[in-house]
């Protein structure tokens, strides 16, 4: 499908259109009750209508769904669809955990800084609210996915590795979009969020960072339930969960701030997960940022001029 070219000066509207609403929107409750709205369950003479004409929308193709359309009782059903066991086979070495585009992808600079676009970076502690968690990707490589309401939403590990550690993270809910990236300072690291951190059978950290957005207020997590990003409570904390006698839970504790509170939630079972297995569903779309330690880094050979 062709994408029409946006000449300049409509460009330019669209984006002070953005700029003059996006900070006026009420985005919390929105992607709240855009959320209810989506995944309720539609009449049953509209239902297979309505899903297709989501489906032509978005380009979705549903020869790949694990279901057929009939099958799906909503939107937000049909959204989070599984896909069936072969569309999706899995290469060698590290795999790519989501169906997206690569947004950005590179080294992180000194501190841990992290491209968000030319000219706007932030830390990998902002993006895990952790100064000990950061530290384990000291050297290493960040990749961003963006992904479209046309894509598939599940999230899967790229290789072997034991889950370490949770964080769930409140936060905002500003769209990632090319307009948001390019104007909203810290965006990765202000949006409400879902941090898992990884560690594989040879030692190396990985992470995978599930950044919800304007109408993507649910970020399931697929081997825990307890966490779940749907809750609207006010006072939200930030909330860590261990899951082995090695994690570094005391990382999150440790951030000190007036206005951050946190609760540590006590250690669970440890989860070795093998590659290819899911960890976690967006209710629509959004970014993941993917963190390699800099020796997984090194292994794996990363070359964000081939990823782009």
């Amino acid at each position: 499908m062709t994408i029409p070219l946006i000449s300049k000066p409509v460009a330019r509207i669209q984006s002070m259109l953005m700029s003059a609403v996006m900070p006026l929107l009420p985005k919390d409750d929105l992607s709240f009750w855009v959320g209810r709205a989506v995944h309720t369950e539609l009449p049953e003479a509209l239902r297979v209508p309505s899903l297709k004409a989501f489906a032509a929308a978005y380009n979705i193709n549903l020869d790949e769904a694990e279901k057929p359309v009939e099958e799906y009782k909503s939107i937000g059903d049909l959204f989070t669809r599984k896909l069936k066991e072969d569309v999706r086979p899995l290469g060698t070495g590290l795999v790519h955990p989501c169906d997206s585009k690569v947004a950005e992808a590179g080294p992180l600079g000194a501190g841990g800084v992290i491209t968000q676009v030319k000219g706007i970076e932030y830390t990998a502690e902002g993006l895990l609210a952790s100064k000990e968690l950061a530290e384990l990707f000291d050297g290493g490589s960040f990749v961003t996915y963006y992904l479209c309401p046309t894509d598939y939403h599940r999230v899967h590990v790229p290789c072997d590795a034991n889950v370490e550690d949770v964080v769930h993270i409140p936060g905002a809910f500003w769209p990632v979009n090319q307009w948001s990236v390019a104007n909203v300072d810290q965006l990765y690291a202000i949006n409400e969020r879902v941090a898992m951190v990884f560690r594989t059978d040879q030692g190396e950290r990985l992470a995978l960072v599930m950044v919800a957005a304007t109408n993507v207020g649910a970020i399931t997590v697929s081997f825990d339930d307890r966490i779940n990003s749907t809750v609207r409570a006010k006072d939200r904390k930030i909330r860590h969960f261990g899951y082995d006698a090695d994690t570094m839970r005391s990382g999150v504790e440790s951030r000190s701030s007036s206005d951050v509170r946190i609760e540590t939630m006590p250690d669970s079972e440890p989860i070795h997960l093998k590659k290819g297995d899911e960890v976690g569903i967006f209710s629509m779309g959004s970014s993941v940022v993917m963190l390699l330690d800099k020796s997984l880094a090194a292994r794996m050979k990363i070359d964000p001029s081939v990823l782009k």
